[in-house]
C-alpha cells in the first residue's frame, strides 16, 4: 500500500518547505543565526531548532530532560514552555552542528513520510504535549503550514524573500481561511447580517467573504458582496504575517485598505492572529 492520494500533496508541500529551510541556512555564517525573527525571543537558530524539534518528536524521538532558564520572557505558559524545551536545548550548537542534525531529520523525515500507508482519517497522536488524536490527515497539514511560516520567519529575518506562493503557501492560505468565520463570527462578534470581504493581492490573489447569519453563525464564500459592512485589502505576506500572529495591525497599517465600519475593522484586526 503506498501514501494515501489525499495525503501525497500535503507530504510534498512540507518536504518542499522543509527542503527550502536547509537551503536557506546552510550557508549561513555562524554570525547569521543570531539574527533576530519575528518570533518573540527567537533567532534563526531557535527558528530551526524549533523545526528540527517537532520533527524529531513526529519521528518518536524522547525529549531533552532540560530545564529552562527562568528568565525567558516569551515563555508565558505551558505550552510555550513544551515548546521552548527543544529551542533552548540548542542555543549553544554550532552552525555546523545545526545544518548536520537538520539535514539528518529532514532525511529520516521524508523517508518515514514515504512509506506512510495509513489512511487520512486515521486517528493520530499529536505529540505536542496536548495528549489528543486528530486524523492523520490534519496532523500532516498542521506540520506544512507550521514549517511554511517559519520558512517565512527565516527569509525575512535573512532578506532572502521567496516561495510567498509554492505549494505550502496555498495550503498556509486555505488553512488562514478556514479559520475566518470564527475570527470575524466569534471572535469580533461581527453583527447578524454583516458581511466582511478580505481582498488580497499580491503572489496569491483571492477574495472571500464572509458572511453572518441570523444566528450569529459565519460562512465564507468566493462571491462579490455588494455594499458590505467592512472591506480589508492587504497583500499576501501582510496577511499572512498578521493571520500568524507575526505582526500587530498598527506595525502594517499603512499596508492595508479598510472600507466601511471602522470600529468592526479594527476589532477583526485585533482578533486575526490564529497561531498562539
Amino acid at each position: 500500500m503506498t501514501v494515501h492520494p489525499s495525503l501525497q500533496p500535503v507530504i510534498d508541500a512540507w518536504t518542499q518547505s522543509v527542503e527550502a529551510i536547509h537551503e536557506l541556512v546552510k550557508p549561513l555564517a555562524e554570525s547569521d543565526w543570531n539574527r533576530p525573527t519575528e518570533c518573540p525571543g527567537w533567532s534563526v537558530r531557535d527558528v530551526v531548532s524549533h523545526v528540527i524539534g517537532v520533527e524529531t518528536e513526529f519521528l518518536g524521538e524522547p525529549r531533552p530532560i532540560h530545564t529552562l532558564p527562568r528568565d525567558l520572557y516569551h515563555v508565558t505558559d505551558e505550552f510555550s514552555r513544551y515548546i521552548e524545551v527543544q529551542v533552548d536545548v540548542r542555543r549553544c550548537h554550532t552552525a555546523l552542528e545545526m545544518t548536520s542534525e537538520l539535514d539528518l531529520v529532514i532525511l529520516r523525515r521524508c523517508r518515514q513520510l514515504r512509506n506512510e500507508n495509513r489512511g487520512p482519517q486515521t486517528p493520530f497522536r499529536w505529540p505536542l504535549g496536548s495528549g489528543n488524536d486528530q486524523p492523520l490527515e490534519r496532523a500532516l497539514t498542521v506540520r506544512a503550514f507550521d514549517v511554511w511560516t517559519h520558512e517565512q520567519d527565516l527569509r525575512r529575518a535573512l532578506r532572502m524573500p521567496g516561495d510567498l506562493d509554492s505549494p505550502a503557501a496555498v495550503l498556509t492560505r486555505d488553512f488562514l481561511l478556514a479559520a475566518l468565520p470564527k475570527v470575524v463570527a466569534k471572535d469580533a462578534a461581527a453583527p447578524p447580517g454583516s458581511a466582511v470581504v478580505f481582498d488580497v493581492h499580491g503572489p496569491l490573489e483571492f477574495l472571500r467573504t464572509v458572511r453572518v447569519d441570523a444566528q450569529g453563525r459565519g460562512k465564507i464564500d468566493s462571491s462579490v458582496s455588494l455594499g458590505p459592512t467592512v472591506t480589508l485589502g492587504m497583500d499576501w505576506e501582510t496577511y499572512a504575517r498578521l493571520a500568524c500572529g507575526r505582526v500587530r495591525p498598527d506595525a502594517v497599517a499603512d499596508q492595508i485598505k479598510v472600507e466601511g465600519e471602522p470600529r468592526l475593522a479594527r476589532t477583526i484586526l485585533r482578533e486575526f492572529a490564529i497561531t498562539p
